[in-house]
């Protein structure tokens, strides 16, 4: 156990799927002292991810979540700040993946439904976590993005614009909110290994191969790469980084 989060109080979206990006998210900020709290609509998910933080020594807990509900966003924080008083950092995590062709008939239903996650989700949460850091002095908020919110992946053209519009969007809060203290980042994972990748895969599996065989580190990503990323970002490490993006990705887009 460490301490560079001692004393934070943090919310993890997407925290149920393990390997996942939030679950690790989520232990590692919780092994060195923060206080995390864990969301996801899978409730039992969630649960048994906050579970094993505390089997392991760390604080956190769960709560039921649908990112792309205004309500429920207002619901969460409004009960997270009851029970701590202030929010220090959130990591936007949450969201879906839905492989489809542009000239298919799943194209345009996937792209509604993955801006409804990816981007309605991470905006409102955003704007949330603003109004509450603006209560408490400052804060932190990571919004994960993807590679493919900065270069193209065939097959992929819907999520692209979902992550692509994250990027963009959170640089436009940063400058927005440097004033108030509030740090405003991207992380971009590339090919991690997580439950999400592994659908991706089975939908897309020619050009997975590809995109594997491509990577210049040799390997897929652990969720444990993105969390150190995180981890920095989170940290009062980076106070004087914010409009920033995180590229974790072996090497992949630098090609």
């Amino acid at each position: 156990m460490g301490n560079r989060m001692d004393g934070k109080i943090v919310l993890v979206t997407g925290g149920a799927s393990r390997p996942g990006i939030g679950a690790a998210v989520g232990e590692r900020l919780a092994a060195e002292g923060a206080t995390v709290v864990l969301s996801d609509v899978d409730l039992a998910g969630v649960e048994e991810t906050a579970r094993l933080i505390r089997e392991n020594g760390g604080a956190a807990s769960a709560v039921q979540h649908d990112v792309a509900s205004q309500d429920d966003w207002e619901r969460v924080i409004a009960e997270l700040l009851a029970e701590y008083g202030r929010l220090d950092v959130l990591v936007n995590n949450a969201g879906i993946l839905e492989v489809a062709s542009v000239a298919s008939d799943r194209a345009v239903p996937a792209l509604r439904s993955q801006f409804d996650v990816n981007v309605v989700g991470s905006f409102i949460g955003t704007q949330a976590a603003v109004k509450a850091m603006r209560q408490s002095g400052g804060g932190s908020i990571i919004n994960l993005s993807s590679v493919a919110g900065l270069v193209g992946f065939r097959g992929s053209a819907s999520y692209a614009a979902s992550k692509g519009a994250v990027k963009l969007f959170s640089k436009s809060v940063a400058l927005e909110v440097a004033a108030d203290n509030i740090r405003v980042n991207t992380v971009h994972p590339g090919i991690i290994r997580t439950n999400m990748q592994d659908q991706g895969a089975e939908s897309n599996a020619e050009n997975y191969e590809a995109i594997e065989a491509a990577i210049p580190a040799g390997r897929l990503g652990e969720p444990l790469d993105i969390a150190n990323c995180v981890l920095f970002l989170a940290s009062d490490e980076s106070t004087y980084v914010t409009g920033a993006e995180f590229v974790v990705d072996g090497g992949y887009t630098a090609q």
